[in-house]
């Protein structure tokens, strides 16, 4: 194999790596993004680290104190998912450790997109003698990266339709009596999704008649935050989304506010003249995105779930097929999308879409 073909089968290797590392984030850095690093002496991996915990050290910082031999930091390769950043935040800047280590190179699978650093770190990197190679395995890093890259460049949070549906296409039996229509395995599934996103969205109905809690009890893992559409404030105060149990945010378009707990209720006057279909699902949006949440999951019911699909405001939608019958009930809702790609789960089809 020619040089360059191995150098490259080599930078794709360890940066494939510090892709595995930078996942390990999930569900605990939201607004920064996932990020990984290795660092690499002689072809030999010497330090490894990732980005734990928002507010906490960043990647390079964890693999650099992983490094036993500190003198062999100027002789080594960096491999880090993300452009090092340059300002000083509630860490001080990654690319400044690097330069102070006087690495011989750094790899770089994304550049940054938000302004404090897009570019600026790659830059100062250079300036000070170190060599950059960037766009290694680029578009696997946007792909752990979307919900990042969605909130920077669309400036909303990275939006997850969720449903789960009867093989004849009905998500709740007449009169929205609740069923349980997955099996346990899938149960776990979401609950794993949930404890990787920031916040959980139901409407009025979902609240009401399934009452569901949108907790994490069958993953390890920290609660997302819980949002509820109740325009008129008439959901029952006894409701497990009420319990003040984990942070919950309820708009509503009344007219007096009761007093605000954890079940935060956040008034949006432009709700009250706005219909499902006429967008009121981006004044929501938008408000999350100013509260820093990066991701939100959809998760019911119908009503709700088709005005994100009427409006296209989406970014990918996770169904869970049962085989279960029910003859007779509450319409899934309607996704003129072809399916991405599929999964068993016990009997259970996990069906991707993306947008």
């Amino acid at each position: 194999m020619p040089n360059s073909q191995l150098t490259n089968h080599q930078s794709s290797f360890y940066m494939q790596r510090a892709l595995q590392l930078a996942r390990l984030g999930a569900g605990s850095v939201s607004p920064n993004p996932m990020v990984g690093c290795v660092i690499v002496h002689d072809g030999k991996i010497i330090g490894e680290g990732w980005h734990q915990k928002y507010g906490e050290s960043h990647a390079e910082v964890n693999a650099i104190n992983s490094v036993e031999d500190k003198s062999l930091l100027s002789e080594s390769e960096v491999y880090v998912t993300l452009e090092p950043c340059s300002h000083y935040g509630k860490t001080p800047p990654c690319a400044d450790l690097l330069i102070k280590h006087q690495v011989k190179k750094v790899f770089v699978c994304n550049h940054d997109p938000n302004p404090l650093v897009a570019g600026k770190g790659i830059e100062k990197l250079r300036q000070a003698g170190i060599e950059v190679e960037t766009g290694i395995l680029e578009a696997e890093g946007r792909e752990v990266n979307k919900r990042f890259f969605t909130f920077i460049e669309k400036q909303r949070p990275y939006i997850i339709l969720k449903w789960a549906e009867s093989a004849d296409g009905f998500i709740a039996k007449p009169n929205y009596e609740a069923v349980q229509i997955s099996n346990a395995l899938s149960r776990r599934f979401v609950h794993k999704m949930r404890a990787e996103e920031d916040a959980i969205m139901v409407g009025t109905n979902t609240a009401q008649y399934d009452n569901p809690k949108l907790d994490t009890r069958f993953w390890t893992g920290k609660n997302a935050i819980r949002i509820v559409i109740d325009k008129d404030l008439s959901l029952p105060k006894n409701l497990n989304i009420f319990d003040n149990s984990q942070e919950t945010i309820c708009y509503h378009s009344a007219s007096i506010s009761p007093q605000p707990s954890l079940d935060e209720r956040v008034q949006l006057n432009t709700f009250i003249s706005l219909s499902v279909e006429e967008g009121w699902g981006e004044v929501i949006i938008q408000d999350l995105y100013q509260r820093k949440i990066q991701s939100v999951i959809i998760e019911g019911g119908t009503i709700l779930l088709q005005s994100f699909i009427n409006s296209g405001l989406w970014d990918e939608a996770i169904v869970l097929k049962s085989k279960k019958v029910l003859g007779e009930g509450i319409n899934a809702p309607k996704l003129n999308k072809t399916e991405h790609s599929r999964e068993d789960l016990a009997g259970d089809s996990v069906i991707y879409y993306t947008f």
